[in-house]
């Protein structure tokens, strides 16, 4: 089976030989010579991309180069570790709205032992 890259090669050098060709039967300036070799080339350029785009199987190309499987296995892989660690920050994030609430409470305590010692001072 003819590669795609062999294609593009050989009808661009098919190109640049029809455009050098032409251009000496018709035109004399050697300037003119190479502008209409290089832009016969290039038009077979162009074309030839355009023939190789509508002609490629990407879906073939695509299941060889993309293994779904593979990226299933590492995704789910990454999910459950993602669980794991979503696990171990809400546990973080109770102990913490345990420790303020903890701390709020001994905070409103200690307000209280000071407010009822400031009563005790002004009463004396």
């Amino acid at each position: 089976m003819l590669q795609t890259e062999n294609f593009i090669y050989f009808f661009t050098v098919c190109g640049f030989f029809i455009g050098v060709i032409f251009s000496v039967l018709n035109f004399s300036a050697p300037a003119d010579i190479l502008m209409y070799s290089g832009a016969i080339t290039l038009f077979f350029y162009l074309f030839v991309h355009i023939a190789a785009i509508n002609f490629v199987d990407y879906s073939r190309i695509g299941k060889m180069m993309f293994n779904k499987k593979e990226y299933e296995e590492i995704s789910d892989y990454f999910i459950k570790e993602l669980d794991v660690r979503e696990d171990k920050l809400d546990s973080m994030l109770l102990e913490l709205d345990r420790i303020n609430k903890i701390y709020a409470a001994q905070k409103q305590k200690a307000t209280q032992v000071t407010q009822d010692a400031e009563q005790y001072h002004k009463a004396a």
